[in-house]
């Protein structure tokens, strides 16, 4: 699931009980806070055990159903694996009886393995079984649920329950995730007081107020769980980052004539379409190796400069929300690995096939408003993130030339560039002077 995911909401089986399934088959669905994906089943068999129902949220590492597979269906290696899972497995709610293991193990593992996994899993029902308990335990000032992992992090922070349960959750059913509280610890220990906080509260009360009040020709949508994801996202990173826009008009003319010049021979030979992106973000990450202080984050009064350039491309799903898949090591590619990899994501991002670890760990985001035929924007910066960048239109002008015998006007290409960057860190100087950088790179590019 990736390092940074430490939970998941079920949204749909695949499979009922009783279902044959084959090796990388999908079982399920599921969502995490940021992209939707497909889970392959690692055996073939039967389905005889779902532990889980949709809706639920399952912490990473937790069983979640059994598969019956065929006695002597196991390779050597699949017994080693079996061996291990059998060991040092995490047993849910219901947990699976010793003699039932005993049947589900191969006869090739030695006895005494299994009788110590039969302690084990007699000693982990045990355990699970308070932690069930405690998991039916309710805060008493409300109804909402709150997992373990949540109600351990609000006391490690200190949360009281009243505070737990103003946090509006991004989960399912809007329940409350790790992620959530992280969020809100970080707005209560920065610029959002408890005064803030009543202050957002008797405004929602009051715009529920005035919805309740509709009448006329009116429809009332409700947001699908992506795009209250968002709502939630953009709130907070306004509430937590004083945004400044920072705007650069630069002549993109030799880009474009080289595009055009080449996407068909480049095609032929590779396979891949030639866009702008790929341009774009190669001149940003080696913007960001001159300026390094741009990719950074804020934890109080703690600046975090990253030393991964990780850059993130919003992307425009079928159901027209946006989704940020990321680039990893974004310098380490050449232009042509760039374009590789940017076709690849974006394609997979506009068909749900992205994987969890690829829309984590950005340090930088690129958003093109010129695919909807805007001149510029200013964009929300993405969370933690120090800065993101906007891209507009490539537009058609004259321009003055500065030639060796004399200026001269042309018919010229050019587009705006937008810095939106946290003022917490990230002053104009150094804001106005990456975005220069970045428009050098472009006006400077010669091509592959």
């Amino acid at each position: 699931m990736g390092e940074s995911i430490t939970e998941a909401t079920i949204i749909s089986w695949s499979k009922d009980l009783g279902d044959i399934i084959e090796e990388d088959e999908t079982l399920l669905e599921i969502a995490t806070d940021k992209v939707d994906s497909e889970l392959p089943s690692p055996y073939a068999g039967k389905v005889i055990e779902i532990l889980h129902k949709e809706g639920e949220v399952v912490a990473v590492g937790s069983v979640i159903a059994i598969i019956e597979v065929e006695a002597g269906a196991y390779t050597t290696g699949a017994k080693a694996i079996v061996k291990h899972e059998v060991a040092d497995v995490k047993v849910p709610s219901g947990a699976i009886a010793a003699s039932k293991l005993n049947e589900s193990v191969p006869t090739s593992i030695e006895s005494d393995t299994k009788s110590n996994a039969t302690a084990q899993i007699h000693e982990l029902n045990h355990k699970q079984g308070t932690a069930d308990r405690e998991k039916d335990m309710r805060p008493s000032q409300t109804n909402r649920f709150y997992s373990p992992l949540v109600r351990t992090i609000a006391e490690i922070e200190k949360l009281s329950v009243a505070e737990l349960d103003t946090i509006t959750g991004s989960g399912a059913e809007g329940r409350v995730t790790k992620g959530d509280v992280a969020a809100y610890v970080r707005l209560r220990s920065s610029i959002i007081n408890k005064q803030q906080i009543n202050y957002n509260r008797e405004s929602e009360d009051k715009a529920k107020s005035v919805g309740a009040s509709y009448s006329g020709d009116v429809e009332i949508i409700e947001m699908d769980r992506m795009r209250r994801l968002i709502s939630d996202h953009m709130v907070r990173s306004k509430q937590t980052s004083p945004h400044v826009t920072s705007f650069l008009e630069i002549d993109v003319t030799d880009i474009v004539e080289w595009r055009e010049k080449n996407k068909e021979q480049y095609f032929s030979d590779y396979g891949e379409k030639i866009t702008y992106t790929p341009i774009f973000i190669h001149a940003v990450a080696n913007a960001i190796k001159d300026f390094p202080a741009i990719n950074a984050s804020v934890e109080g009064y703690n600046i975090i400069l990253k030393k991964s350039i990780n850059i993130g491309m919003a992307t425009a799903t079928a159901s027209g929300n946006l989704i940020v898949p990321v680039i990893k090591d974004a310098d380490h590619f050449d232009l042509s690995g760039l374009v590789a990899s940017v076709n690849d994501l974006a394609v997979r991002a506009r068909t749900g096939k992205l994987k969890p670890d690829e829309v984590q760990g950005g340090t930088f985001t690129l958003t093109n408003v010129g695919t909807f035929g805007n001149t510029m924007g200013t964009p929300i910066i993405n969370q933690p993130q120090a800065a993101i960048l906007s891209v507009g239109a490539i537009r058609k002008r004259p321009g003055v030339v500065e030639a060796p015998e004399g200026d001269r006007i042309d018919i010229r290409r050019y587009m705006f560039l937008s810095l939106s960057y946290d003022h917490r860190i990230v002053d104009g100087s150094l804001g106005g002077s990456f975005l220069r950088r970045v428009g050098d790179y472009l006006e400077g590019f010669k091509g592959i």
